[in-house]
C-alpha cells in the first residue's frame, strides 16, 4: 500500500515500580519490580496516499507513541506497519528521505544560529541539489512569510515564527509523508491561522499524506475531513468528523429568540437551559427528542427565531474522552502521549 498501513500495532514499556519507605528502597537495589504500561494496544488503520487525517486523543492516549513508531524512532512490541511500503523501524535511508516528523514541543533547529544555517545543514544531510534547494527554500519562505526574520538567531524568534521555520526544515527534502504532533501548540490565533492556511495549501498542491495530532479542534476542522480517535492505546472511532458528532454527540443545541417582553416560564421542561440572556436562550436536548421538543416549544411560546445546532466538536471529543476514562477507573494510560 502506497500510504500508511498499521495492523495490530502494540507498544508496551517496563516502568520501575518504586516502593515507599527506606527498607523498600534498599531492597530495590537488589531486586527491582516493574509495571508494564501499554502505550499502544493493538491498533489498526489505513491512510491512503494524499489523505490528511486527524489523530485525536487525550494526553496519555498513545498518539505520540504511534507517531514515533511510524517515524521509526522506537520499535513496537508486536504488530506491523508500513509507510510508503517501508517498515519504519528498519530505518532505511530510502524511507528517511520520504517522511518528516514535526513535534510542536521539540526543536530541530540550532538555537543560537539563524534558521538558514540549519537549512543548509539539512541540504547536506539529504544531499539536495543546490539549485533545487534554493528554489524550494525561497518558495517556503515566501509561503510562510518569514523573509524578514530568516537571519535572526532562532532563540530570538517568536513561538509562531519558530514553528514556521520548523515546517520549512521538515519540507526542504520534499517528503511524501508528514507526521505532525501538535504543530500549533502554544501559538496565538494569528499564528495558528497562518500555519493552518499553509498546511492546507501545501498539502493540496503536493498531495502529501499527513497524520496530524492536535488538541485544537480548530486545527482539525480547518484541515481534516477524517479523524481517528484513540484513547488508552485503543482506537475508539475512525471516520469523518461529522460521524464523530453523530456517534458521540448525544445532545443538540436549540437556540431560541423569544418575541415580546414576557420572560418564558417552564423552559426547563423542554431541556437543559445552559444559557439565558433574554430574549435569547439555549437548551441542550437529546438528539432523538429534538423534533418533539421543537413542536412543544412552538406550541407554548411566541418565538421570532429558532435554530438547531450540533454541539461544538471539542465538547463532543472531551465528553468522549471523559466517558471512556470513567470506564477504566484504574486510570491506565500510555507512556507520555
Amino acid at each position: 500500500m502506497d500510504g500508511i498501513e498499521v495492523r495490530e500495532l502494540r507498544k508496551s514499556y517496563q516502568v520501575f515500580r518504586k516502593q515507599a519507605g527506606l527498607g523498600a528502597s534498599l531492597r530495590s537495589l537488589w531486586k527491582r519490580e516493574y509495571n508494564e504500561v501499554q502505550a499502544v494496544r493493538g491498533i489498526s488503520f489505513q491512510i491512503q496516499r494524499g489523505e490528511m487525517v486527524a489523530f485525536l486523543g487525550p494526553n496519555g492516549a498513545g498518539k505520540t507513541t504511534t507517531l514515533k513508531l511510524l517515524a521509526g524512532l522506537i520499535h513496537p512490541t508486536s504488530g506491523t506497519a508500513t509507510v510508503l511500503g517501508h517498515v519504519p523501524w528498519l530505518r532505511e535511508i530510502a524511507y528517511r528521505r520520504r517522511f518528516a516528523l514535526v513535534m510542536g514541543q521539540k526543536n530541530q533547529l540550532w538555537w543560537d544560529l539563524p534558521a538558514q544555517e540549519s537549512f543548509r545543514l539539512h541540504r547536506e544531510i539529504y544531499r539536495i541539489d543546490h539549485a533545487v534547494f534554493e528554489k524550494r527554500l525561497a518558495e517556503l519562505i515566501d509561503l510562510l512569510e518569514v523573509s524578514r526574520v530568516i537571519n535572526q538567531p532562532v532563540r530570538e524568534l517568536s513561538l509562531g515564527e519558530r514553528m514556521r521555520m520548523e515546517l520549512i526544515a521538515a519540507l526542504l527534502h520534499d517528503p511524501d509523508v508528514l507526521l505532525l504532533d501538535e504543530p500549533t501548540i502554544g501559538l496565538d490565533v494569528v499564528s495558528q491561522r497562518r500555519v493552518q492556511e499553509f498546511l492546507r495549501f501545501y498539502q493540496e498542491r503536493r498531495q502529501l499524506t499527513v497524520l496530524l495530532t492536535s488538541h485544537y479542534m480548530k486545527d482539525v476542522q480547518a484541515l481534516c475531513q477524517r479523524a481517528i480517535v484513540i484513547n488508552e492505546g485503543e482506537i475508539k472511532h475512525d471516520g469523518s468528523l461529522e460521524e464523530v458528532i453523530d456517534r458521540f454527540g448525544s445532545f443538540k443545541v436549540i437556540e431560541l429568540l423569544f418575541a415580546g417582553d414576557k420572560r418564558p416560564e417552564g423552559l426547563e421542561a423542554f431541556g437543559e437551559v445552559f444559557e439565558m440572556q433574554f430574549p435569547r436562550a439555549k437548551l441542550k436536548v437529546p438528539r432523538q427528542q429534538v423534533p418533539e421538543t421543537l413542536a412543544g416549544l412552538l406550541a407554548n411560546y411566541s418565538l421570532e427565531d429558532v435554530g438547531v445546532h450540533d454541539r461544538p466538536l471539542e465538547e463532543v471529543i472531551a465528553e468522549l474522552f471523559t466517558s471512556t476514562r470513567s470506564d477504566n477507573p484504574r486510570g491506565e494510560s500510555g507512556k507520555g502521549d
